[in-house]
């Protein structure tokens, strides 16, 4: 019988068919699906607010900068919006396919609330909130490998805590304790289901903390996280606070140099970065633009 734990087996199943099974009615609900996906991410102007979405760790003065100065926002190259939407596909593409294998699928981008805070989940499987997750093949491991339990620096777990606690009174949710992420490996095509138990004092705790610090007339301390770069006694932001899109509000004298495999946030800067060779490695500013020095 299918259920939630036999969503990736019933997925790789009907994939392997050639029956003529994508009908008209699953092609008109992949492409609206993935026209609304893409619509909140490349139109929406949202006014500045907590987000259940936005509910994993962070520094609480990014928190605070990006409620009180949405300005400081550093704005992603055309080419990192881009890179954004191939989650967007992805999830339209998994939601259409655990319908199309035989699952219920509902409660697609319901608007949810917990303590005054807002957000839209993924989708209703069986009864059972999944959130869906395209990852690189490096970070699919630790859905895998269920390493995400210990090592969550985004807050994939706390929007799942907070997607099922502002469903626990929606009848379409059946399974009321737990929530699962449904993974999908971008760059090879590998899927897998985590399943994830509900910590409601945790998230609740949460709210009223992030609630707090917006509340704040003035910004709290900076707690983003660094570390030595190299040898070179520079001082870089780590992974997690280099993703954070305020880290200019945290670090105005931030400096962005464009190694060959990303770019690295320096707050010290004790040695000019070059390649083997010598040669300078390119440095932007905030918004892109190459800074000669």
């Amino acid at each position: 019988m299918k259920n939630i734990y036999t969503l990736v087996e019933d997925i790789y199943a009907q994939i392997r068919k050639r029956d003529g099974w994508f009908s008209e009615e699953l092609i008109e609900h992949f492409s609206m699906d993935m026209g609304r996906r893409l619509s909140a991410q490349l139109n929406e102007e949202r006014v500045p607010r907590l987000r259940l979405s936005q509910l994993g760790p962070r520094c609480p003065r990014a928190l605070w900068n990006s409620i009180h100065r949405p300005e400081l926002k550093e704005h992603l190259p055309p080419w990192a919006e881009i890179k954004y939407t191939y989650g967007h596909m992805i999830e339209a593409l998994m939601t259409t396919l655990a319908k199309a294998s035989g699952h219920e699928v509902t409660g697609e981008q319901d608007e949810l609330d917990v303590d005054g805070i807002k957000g839209h989940r993924d989708c209703v499987i069986d009864g059972c909130i999944v959130d869906v997750k395209s990852a690189s093949s490096r970070s699919f491991e630790k859905f895998r490998d269920k390493s995400i339990a210990h090592n969550d620096s985004f807050g994939y777990l706390e929007q799942l805590d907070a997607y099922l606690v502002g469903s626990l009174d929606d009848p379409s949710v059946r399974v009321k304790d737990r929530a699962f992420l449904l993974a999908v490996d971008k760059q090879l095509g590998h899927v897998c289901l985590y399943e994830h138990k509900l910590r409601e004092a945790h998230i609740r705790e949460r709210v009223k903390a992030y609630k707090e610090i917006v509340e704040r007339d003035s910004p709290p301390p900076c707690q983003c996280g660094t570390e030595p770069y190299n040898k070179s006694g520079n001082i870089a932001l780590d992974t997690k606070a280099s993703y954070e899109s305020f880290k200019y509000g945290c670090f105005p004298h931030l400096r962005c140099f464009l190694y060959s495999n990303g770019p690295v946030y320096l707050t010290h800067v004790a040695k000019r970065p070059t390649r083997t060779d010598g040669s300078l490695i390119p440095e932007v500013d905030r918004h892109g633009k190459i800074v000669y020095n």
